[in-house]
């Protein structure tokens, strides 16, 4: 494919930036857009940025620069580990008859190429490391997830989902706990330390490659 439209080199803003016409700024800005959108940390959609945004700063994660929506994981180390970040949370900002059941996202995908524009053709999961984020505080009026003590955090490595789940899309929060114990936001970068130096049989080595069931013959 020809690529005619180049990638756009994203800034990260200040949230200063005011809003303009016909060369006047206007009485708003990029703040109250971001206060206006964002302030439900609860909601699942900006749960999960926060999520990411939250492991980040545990594990010395570059935040200089403005999040890369369409990259095949979700952030990388000093070390060079790549992470994907997968959240679930109890309560939701809508009214609920009960607790939601904790389950996290763990399907293989196609890479895109924000450069190309174009997916990988090896189904894989794409991270070295997944760190499943959940926001495990269970009392509505008092849910503050600027609170960290209100999270847990679990590390798996890809290889041990390899291995354990397969091609399985989803992981319960049972499942998961079989496999890796909750940690806080100051062990938490310890926890992805000892998750990549454990020693890994050959068969399961980070990256490998998860057929599809479609493909599975």
């Amino acid at each position: 494919m020809k690529i005619t439209l180049p990638k756009l080199d994203v800034e990260r803003k200040s949230g200063e930036e005011r809003f303009h016409e016909d060369g006047s700024r206007l009485d708003f800005n990029l703040l109250d857009f971001w206060q206006w959108s964002m302030s439900d940390l609860v909601n699942n959609t900006i749960r999960g940025v926060l999520a990411e945004y939250i492991v980040a700063q545990a594990l010395g994660g570059s935040t200089d620069k403005a999040r890369d929506v369409w990259a095949p994981y979700d952030l990388v180390t000093p070390n060079g580990v790549r992470v994907e970040v997968k959240s679930s949370s109890y309560l939701q900002s809508w009214a609920q008859s009960a607790l939601s059941s904790i389950s996290f996202d763990i399907s293989p995908s196609h890479a895109w190429d924000d450069e190309s524009g174009e997916f990988d053709d090896e189904y894989k999961r794409q991270a070295d490391v997944y760190v499943f984020v959940l926001l495990a505080h269970q009392d509505k009026p008092t849910i503050d997830p600027v609170n960290l003590d209100q999270w847990k955090f679990y590390v798996l490595t890809t290889a041990a989902l390899n291995k354990n789940f397969k091609d399985q899309k989803t992981l319960t929060l049972g499942g998961l706990e079989k496999h890796a114990s909750a940690v806080g936001f100051k062990k938490l970068e310890a926890a992805v330390s000892q998750a990549m130096t454990k020693p890994l049989d050959a068969a399961t080595q980070s990256g490998a490659s998860v057929r599809s069931k479609e493909g599975a013959s």
